[in-house]
């Protein structure tokens, strides 16, 4: 289990979604302030926003919860929560896709 967050990893997988920290926050219902201070390791995440990270990357939510230093015990959502943060992190995606082939 990694014991503090991993920014590189998380910023890897981004980068191979085409996505970037800043949709992350979108998608996570985050400012970009708080965003960073998680990367910092210097906020905890909820279990709704690892669930977001993990479908925004595609990992489950327990990895997202040890890359995030936290362990599995956050990785834990309600339904209701786990599928919002799929929606919202679909739409991210697509929002993402949309604006690379506006470019």
């Amino acid at each position: 289990m990694t014991l503090f967050f991993d920014p590189g990893w998380y910023d890897a997988r981004l980068a191979e979604r085409g996505l970037d920290r800043a949709a992350l926050a979108v998608a996570a219902g985050m400012s970009a302030d708080a965003l960073d201070l998680a990367f910092k390791d210097q906020r905890e995440l909820s279990p709704a926003e690892v669930a977001v990270f993990a479908e925004m990357l595609g990992v489950s939510r327990e990895e997202a919860a040890q890359r995030a230093g936290i362990g599995a015990h956050a990785a834990p959502v309600d339904p209701v929560a786990r599928r919002m943060a799929q929606l919202e992190a679909r739409v991210t995606a697509l929002e993402a896709e949309v604006a690379a082939l506006r470019r």
